[in-house]
């Protein structure tokens, strides 16, 4: 079996091999959308596109190594590993990301059924629940709630050196958790529009992605009740991790929460009736 549990480093390798074969699937529909938007900017964007979060994952892990090759830890990454992992970020996925980019920024951009007025309206004061962090946190509890129990068991797997084999259920879960992040964006996208509150996009995003918030604290908890870390370096590279993890957690569920968000709004105001 390619993805053992029982061989680690297999999954590691599949991840970073997925990640960069996908970049020109990234970068297709990064450039369709940003297009849509009217965007003037398409090669920072696309630069953005990718090196932001690789240049995070990176960035930390390499400096992180650092540590470990300090203290002469077993489990530090050779200097030849990082090259090659930089190598294949700027051989592969870059150019990759690239060439997605440059076919959906020339794709005819994503029609809307309404035409929208050119000149702003003031949005009005929003309930308190509205308001962006209030939102965040009552909103996230719902998708952390979907993944509580699968992220006990892949922090054992993580941290106490125990073997994952559930990944079948962690399917399901992540299915589950993409629905909730789904209804979550919709419904406060829906009571934002109720609140005459045009700017959504970025609500969609932070709301569905309030989870992440959670992840962490939960990690927090972890540390404190379950595990017995001793010295700096450990604990550093404990939360350094976690916060990553975090980090990801946030920008995959923020995605979904958006786009779920957009084809909601085309489809309600597609049944809008103009004469």
């Amino acid at each position: 079996m390619v993805l053992s549990p029982a061989n680690r480093g297999s999954l590691t390798s599949a991840a970073i091999g997925l990640y960069c074969l996908f970049g020109i699937f990234a970068g297709y529909h990064a450039g369709r959308l940003y297009k849509t938007f009217r965007g003037n900017a398409p090669k920072r964007v696309a630069v953005k596109t990718a090196l932001l979060f690789p240049a995070i994952l990176l960035g930390a892990g390499f400096i992180l190594n650092f540590f470990l090759i300090g203290k002469r830890s077993s489990g530090a990454i050779p200097f030849t590993t990082m090259i090659a992992i930089l190598a294949i970020l700027f051989f592969i996925d870059l150019p990759l990301v690239f060439l997605g980019f440059h076919f959906g920024y020339r794709k005819q951009s994503y029609s809307h059924p309404v035409r929208t007025n050119q000149i702003p309206r003031q949005v009005p004061e929003q309930p308190w629940y509205l308001r962006t962090v209030p939102c965040m946190l009552l909103s996230g509890i719902l998708p952390f709630g979907a993944v509580f129990i699968e992220l006990y068991f892949i922090f054992s797997a993580i941290w106490e050196n125990q073997f994952y084999y559930l990944f079948g259920f962690l399917f399901i879960v992540c299915i589950i958790l993409f629905i909730s992040c789904c209804q979550i964006a919709i419904v406060v996208t829906y009571f934002l529009l109720c609140a005459e509150n045009y700017r959504w996009w970025w609500n969609a995003f932070t709301v569905s992605g309030g989870s992440a918030f959670y992840v962490m604290a939960y990690s927090v908890f972890y540390y404190f009740n379950k595990l017995n870390i001793i010295g700096f370096i450990p604990t550093l590279l404990y939360f350094s991790y976690s916060g990553l993890i975090a980090i990801t957690f946030w920008l995959l569920t923020g995605t979904i929460g958006f786009y779920s968000s957009y084809f909601f709004l085309s489809k309600i105001y597609s049944a809008v009736k103009i004469d």
